[in-house]
């Protein structure tokens, strides 16, 4: 991974702050709900068509900005959570949207594939300061599962319905198979001692939030193996994203109600808490280029679940169940 970790972490976070909002007005109430996708008989067909026609049928919009919150992905099917925002910066947390991909510039349009909004809000119990501090952080993340046959390039538009009306916005590619170095579903998680607060003399040294969570209390080393294991790699404080403080929120309420049956360990990214120096090793060892990564690990030791980016807490609750 070594120094090319700093880059690529900022153009991943770039995208997905598109989820955070950028600090300007939404058009969404301050409370976001959890939607399901819209039926895909609301969205052209593909019909064999390519992205550019699909495109060119609805209203080309040059105020929707379409944010991916992530870059790892391999062929077959894929979770793909992403934001939308406008060119000013302002949220958008209620559109009803689908997307199609092709391969490279001629490939034939795959699609649509709606895509539901999954709510990053956590009973208020749970929102850090550092969370409610945060003008920027995020609300909500729109999630939809594409499949992407082989590597390579796939080019992604967006179409959305605005009461019968179509219009049309453009996605950055995706690289496909570029990151089989991060451990996938089925596949062995790397065994990694994870610190704990017994082994250093203040929390704050691996940990970024306010207040500090209570997912620093186990080693991953222990416990791999012997029992099912959400494994969190994120940093409240120093995350570009702006989604890091709201998925730790997260993690933290679903630990109150299933942590007699799940260990939680939270791991920091940055070395000594300072951004862009240097990674901690066990995000080395998990081959991460982005923030925030959540393993859900059973009992064998394999990876069950794995989210990269925003999650929501019914998926989390989905992936434990």
């Amino acid at each position: 991974m070594g120094r090319g970790y700093p880059v690529a972490l900022f153009l991943a976070t770039a995208l997905v702050a598109g989820v955070a909002g950028c600090g300007g007005d939404d058009d969404s109430s301050d409370d976001v709900a959890s939607h399901d996708p819209p039926p895909p008989r609301e969205f052209p067909p593909a019909k064999g068509r390519t992205l550019e026609q699909i495109y060119a049928e609805a209203t080309p919009d040059q105020d929707l900005v379409v944010a991916p919150a992530g870059q790892a992905y391999t062929p077959g099917r894929n979770r793909f959570s992403f934001g939308l925002f406008t060119a000013a910066g302002d949220q958008v947390t209620d559109a009803t949207v689908a997307l199609y991909v092709a391969h490279g510039a001629t490939g034939e349009a795959r699609g649509p594939y709606p895509a539901r909004v999954e709510s990053l809000e956590t009973d208020p119990g749970f929102v850090a300061q550092t969370t409610a501090d945060d003008p920027d952080s995020a609300k909500a993340v729109y999630v939809t599962d594409i499949r992407l046959g082989r590597p390579g390039e796939w080019r992604v538009i967006a179409i959305r319905d605005d009461g019968g009306e179509l219009s049309s916005a453009r996605a950055p590619s995706l690289r496909v198979g570029e990151y089989a170095s991060i451990p996938d579903v089925g596949e062995r998680a790397p065994v990694v001692h994870t610190p704990t607060t017994e082994d250093v003399g203040d929390v704050g040294e691996i940990d970024t939030r306010v207040p500090h969570d209570t997912m620093h209390d186990l080693d991953l080393a222990d416990v791999i193996g012997k029992e099912p294991v959400v494994l969190l790699f994120a940093t409240p404080a120093l995350c570009v994203s702006r989604v890091c403080g709201p998925v730790v929120d997260v993690a933290e309420q679903l630990k109150a109600e299933y942590g007699d049956q799940v260990e939680f360990i939270h791991m920091e990214i940055w070395a000594n808490n300072v951004y862009g120096k240097k990674l901690r090793p066990q995000v080395e060892a998990y081959g991460l280029r982005t923030e925030p990564w959540l393993f859900v690990i059973d009992d064998s030791g394999r990876v069950n679940t794995r989210i990269e980016g925003a999650f929501s807490a019914d998926e989390l609750e989905a992936a434990l169940q």
